[in-house]
């Protein structure tokens, strides 16, 4: 089952979506040991809205630039909803010195990469996250 891309009060400027789509479940499905196909909502959206998601569903009072939830019944296809707010993305890609749709980009394969299983709390977690992002990255824009 192909990502789905919706926008909710913002425009993305997410382009290829079939190719990203096709992408994101060719990764999922190699981490995840050709487990099943996929199903992936990814809703962008601005700061507020997706702090109202922080505050509701993980008491964190804080701006983020994504929030991803698993989804997954037992024994099914994996399913995820992936919140990203653009004016994080907007505000990363100056911080960090690259372009908001790599930046934008990295964060998409964030939430995939997090359903797969890595985690970004401890720092050899983090680096680890880092490093699969950029393969992703590397691997897509090719």
């Amino acid at each position: 089952m192909p990502a789905s891309f919706h926008e909710h009060e913002v425009k993305s400027g997410l382009k290829g979506k079939r190719k990203l789509s096709a992408y994101l479940d060719s990764l999922v499905n190699e981490y995840r040991k050709g487990k099943g196909k996929t199903s992936l909502t990814y809703i962008f959206c601005i700061d507020e809205y997706l702090l109202g998601i922080n505050k509701q569903f993980l008491d964190h009072d804080t701006y983020t630039d994504i929030i991803t939830f698993d989804l997954t019944g037992e024994g099914e296809l994996l399913t995820g909803e992936i919140y990203i707010s653009t004016e994080r993305i907007e505000e990363n890609a100056v911080k960090f010195g690259t372009s908001y749709n790599d930046e934008l980009h990295r964060v998409i394969f964030h939430g995939a990469l997090h359903l797969c299983g890595f985690k970004d709390k401890s720092a050899a977690d983090k680096k680890k996250m880092r490093e699969m992002e950029d393969s992703c990255l590397q691997a897509y824009f090719k």
